[in-house]
């Protein structure tokens, strides 16, 4: 999919990355999801910030192979800036997304466009099996839901 190189763009490209996984079967609130969106998240406020080239889009790619791994790729027309995790400056704003990245996903990198200036960034996940929905009760009747009990002394006076 194509999108604007505008922080807009990037907001529609994250959430189209999270409704397209919730229809391949990793709901919205699944660790697979959830993960895969924020690394979406991150590549593509990267290709705005740094791969933006005025009156250039870039482009979002997710596919799921054989079930088990889930692949995003995203694709600038900027080739002379290369992405690298940085060393943190404690009181910096920003230059942590691509250490994110590097956490989340079990492996990444960068490739260069087939077609054109420019560069892929990609990164893969495999992500852990879904826990199995609860099985109802034999009898028919829905198991009960564990009480939570306040701690006391947690309890303001």
């Amino acid at each position: 999919m194509q999108f604007t190189s505008t922080p807009r763009g990037a907001r529609l490209a994250r959430r189209l990355v999270s409704h397209r996984l919730d229809a391949w079967g990793h709901p919205y609130a699944s660790p697979a999801n959830e993960t895969v969106t924020l690394i979406a998240a991150e590549l593509t406020a990267n290709a705005v910030r740094h791969g933006h080239v005025p009156g250039r889009d870039f482009h979002l790619r997710l596919t799921e192979t054989g079930g088990t791994t889930l692949r995003i790729e995203v694709t600038d027309t900027r080739t002379e800036k290369q992405p690298a995790p940085e060393a943190l400056c404690p009181d910096g704003e920003s230059g942590r997304g691509l250490l994110l990245v590097d956490a989340l996903a079990d492996d990444w990198g960068v490739t260069p466009r087939p077609i054109g200036p420019g560069k892929t960034v990609w990164a893969e996940c495999r992500p852990p099996s879904e826990p199995a929905a609860p099985t109802p009760d034999p009898r028919g009747t829905p198991a009960p839901s564990p009480i939570l009990r306040p701690d006391p002394a947690s309890q303001e006076a």
